[in-house]
């Protein structure tokens, strides 16, 4: 058996030999069956997110396109939908369940505790507790309930929650293009590695330092040269110290909701969330790949024998 995830962005699958992160993104032409074929002769359960790209009319239409590329080489395919089940065809429910299979495989063994996965693109931060009334919940009623809050280690450009940085002594406002991404940021100031950059860069370049602190110049319209090293870092560090802010008020909020201080930390940014939330770093503590909690939680319900 094997765990899949299709986001917009990456596509995860979580096997025997562990982990194993694809870009696959949805918005352009696909090769995601194609890939998925890599993997051909396991039995495959599934959850989905990507069927909100913009390359697609509508959910409808992606959740068939995910489901039939994924049947082209798994024909008996199990997908997790957000009623809590099984389904072996497209159906609406498939729209992005894959932060319920995770909290459905957590709640197992920590059912007072909640959930913060950060990845690439967005935030989930769901508690644990009345399971059955987050059944059917989409993922705009989870903005609303701040289940869901859209910003990620990767993909969130900078200057959609910061509006200005401090460089050379003077507040200088940000332009609203998409010159640089958190990735820049996370990257320039030691949140993530190379390897864990998996998204494309804004301008198409490669990953790299230099790289980065262009990219990150460029949001105040400059050259490197112009603002030195410090000033791109200053860029860095006022998008981090935005989302920082942004996601652990969060997920207080959410936490105090739920009188609980049992957080999980799972995704790209566990590493760093973990210790400012007082959390769990599912990957360090418990052995969890929290880089692919989806594919992997999926994985495990299908297993168990989930409905």
């Amino acid at each position: 058996m094997i765990g899949i995830d299709v986001g917009g962005a990456n596509l995860k699958v979580v096997d025997e030999e562990g982990v194993h992160i694809h870009y696959c993104p949805l918005w352009r032409e696909s090769n995601l069956a194609e890939i998925l074929a890599e993997y051909k002769g396991a039995d495959a359960a599934v959850v989905m997110s990507g069927e909100l790209a913009d390359g697609f009319f509508n959910k409808a239409e992606g959740i068939a396109y995910i489901v039939g590329a994924v049947q082209r080489t798994f024909p008996n395919a199990r997908f997790y939908g957000t009623d809590g089940r099984f389904h072996s065809s497209a159906c609406p429910e498939l729209a992005a369940a894959n932060w319920l299979a995770s909290v459905d495989y957590l709640r197992r063994s920590y059912p007072a505790g909640m959930m913060l996965d950060i990845g690439s693109t967005t935030a989930d931060i769901v508690p644990f507790a009345r399971f059955d009334e987050l059944r059917g919940l989409t993922d705009t009623l989870r903005l609303q309930r701040g289940y869901l809050v859209y910003t990620g280690m990767l993909r969130t450009p900078v200057a959609t929650l910061a509006s200005s940085a401090v460089i050379n002594g003077k507040v200088t406002p940000f332009s609203t293009e998409y010159f640089a991404c958190s990735g820049d940021a996370h990257y320039v100031l030691g949140n993530i590695t190379e390897a864990e950059y998996t998204a494309a860069t804004p301008d198409g370049k490669e990953v790299s330092r230099e790289a980065c602190l262009r990219r990150l110049a460029r949001t105040v319209c400059a050259d490197l040269e112009e603002i030195g090293e410090d000033g791109a870092v200053a860029v860095a560090q006022a998008f981090w110290d935005a989302q920082r802010t942004l996601v652990c008020s969060a997920v207080e909020k959410a936490a105090a909701d739920a009188q609980t201080r049992e957080i999980l930390v799972g995704g790209i940014g566990s590493p760093v969330f973990a210790p400012l939330v007082g959390g769990t770093d599912l990957t360090a503590a418990v052995g969890i790949p929290a880089d692919a909690l989806p594919a992997f939680a999926v994985k495990e319900l299908a297993e168990a024998g989930a409905e």
